[in-house]
């Protein structure tokens, strides 16, 4: 019988390394993130980390593979029916991101309610002028669409502003730093109430278009939108209107319907739209967090007959 495999399709520092190592002696494991290190042994590998694009078109290659740990928090991307009907165990990068996401939220709530992004246009052209600055986040209405670990440590921030939190989660779960939860077919009810709506959901058949015409005419005028979700769960044509016709501040917008951002689409020019790269998640801390707090602890129940059970992906749920 040959070796067991595991194939991490990323970079790992030398420590990293050796902690999986540790685990699995006598496993074969293949590291990098240049595919000509992994593609040619896809066909062994028991377990993978990080699924690449590519593999979709390779899947047939792939018949060990027991275990796939995501390197992402999304999974939206990936073959779930295939991965169910074959009974592939899927756990993603889920709460990773708490951390530069959450600061990523605050940076743009900022720098869109202290026009940040209008002096740095300002400044291109060295133009002195206050451009009608008057708004400050403290005492503020946050709802946050999407109550996972990034909308509890975005709640925990808001805290310290003294802002009022509302949440929203399917479960409708209280949270110590949410001041009022609602169920998601209660979201309409919370949006006349803030001041800034910040989604932070995965995109699922129930997720796609959630935010259309209808959400943001129900919107203060005053009130700014933050997507760090995914793209196509606002329809971004109904959010140019609701941009332009002033039935909205303005947004921050790390994610689209179509990515890259097309060069042609309206949001780059909008000054009341801050456009992010799909970055809100990076972080130097990334392939740690992953291995140490996620893939790790896993591969140890994994190792043990068990299922690993950190950021199990229910593929009813699609998440």
């Amino acid at each position: 019988m040959g070796k067991r495999t595991l194939l991490i399709t990323h970079n790992l520092n030398e420590r990293l390394s050796e902690a999986v190592e540790t685990l699995i002696p006598d496993w074969t494991l293949i590291s990098g993130k240049d595919s000509s290190i992994w593609q040619n042994h896809l066909y062994d590998a028991e377990i993978i980390v990080g699924w690449k694009k590519e593999m979709t078109e390779m899947f047939e290659y792939t018949p060990k593979l027991r275990w796939l740990q995501s390197w992402s928090a999304g999974v939206n991307s990936m073959p779930l029916d295939k991965f169910e009907a074959l009974g592939i165990t899927l756990t993603s990068a889920n709460g990773v991101h708490a951390y530069p996401i959450s600061e990523t939220i605050f940076a743009l709530m900022l720098a869109l309610t202290r026009k940040i992004h209008t002096y740095i246009r300002n400044q291109t052209t060295k133009t002195w002028h206050h451009s009608g600055l008057n708004l400050e986040i403290h005492g503020k209405t946050i709802g946050i669409i999407g109550v996972g670990a990034i909308g509890k440590e975005t709640a925990k921030i808001a805290k310290a502003f003294g802002m009022n939190v509302l949440g929203v989660r399917n479960s409708g779960r209280l949270d110590e730093f949410v001041d009022r939860m609602y169920f998601s077919h209660q979201l309409d009810a919370i949006l006349p109430k803030c001041d800034y709506v910040v989604v932070t959901l995965p995109l699922t058949q129930e997720t796609h278009h959630l935010f259309g015409k209808k959400q943001f005419e129900l919107m203060k005028k005053t009130a700014f939108f933050i997507n760090i979700g995914r793209g196509p769960i606002v329809d971004e044509g109904s959010l140019i209107t609701a941009l332009n016709e002033g039935q909205i501040a303005g947004a921050g917008l790390d994610v689209f319907e179509k990515e890259p951002l097309a060069k042609k689409s309206p949001l780059w020019d909008l000054e009341n739209v801050i456009v992010t790269p799909h970055t809100a998640g990076a972080t130097e801390h990334y392939a740690q967090r992953v291995i140490e707090h996620i893939f790790i602890p896993n591969l140890k129940l994994y190792l043990n007959h068990q299922t690993p059970s950190i950021n199990l992906v229910d593929y009813k749920k699609g998440y």
